[in-house]
């Protein structure tokens, strides 16, 4: 197979891989992640043991996969946490498929970034984007300017803005 084409989307870090990293940057207890998820849905069942269970190793007895369902729920309950609720507007439907585009949008609209503060925490890490390829980031999949967001790219971004909520920079 060969590689994507930038305007192609990437399957997304794993998900586990993600709930792992921002409940590391924002030192979140299993109960608060269950909280998160029922403020973007109340009526989602999600138990603290199965919080327990996705943040496991894959090769771990017990192991549970992040579904695509917790994922943008807990996502969308981080940016209600972070930035109150707007009952002037009607809740939004979770997203059916995670990108890591999708997630750094969370990100990023959750911890109120602006491109400045996005190009700061990039820098941190070493990885410098210039500002089309920030803006190509954040475009719909099928605008011609879109580039799909890497694993790579995600991680570091997740470690820059840990390093900064943390107080590393």
């Amino acid at each position: 197979m060969g590689a994507l084409s930038p305007r192609q989307s990437a399957p997304a870090m794993l998900h586990n891989d993600i709930l792992r990293a921002i409940r590391y940057m924002l030192d979140l207890s299993d109960a608060k992640v269950v909280e998160l998820v029922k403020l973007a849905d109340p009526a989602y069942l999600l138990e603290k043991e199965d919080v327990q269970a996705m943040l496991l190793r894959e090769d771990e007895p017990g192991y549970q996969t992040c579904s695509t369902p917790v994922l943008a729920r807990f996502l969308d309950g981080l940016v209600i946490y972070r930035r109150g609720r707007d009952d002037s507007q009607p809740p939004r439907p979770p997203e059916k498929r995670i990108t890591n585009n999708v997630v750094l949008k969370k990100l990023r609209v959750a911890f109120e970034l602006k491109d400045v503060d996005m190009h700061a925490i990039f820098e941190s890490v070493g990885l410098p984007v210039s500002k089309p390829e920030l803006s190509a980031l954040f475009r719909q999949p099928e605008h011609k300017n879109f580039r799909a967001c890497g694993d790579q790219m995600l991680r570091n971004f997740m470690k820059g803005l840990t390093l900064r909520l943390r107080g590393g920079f």
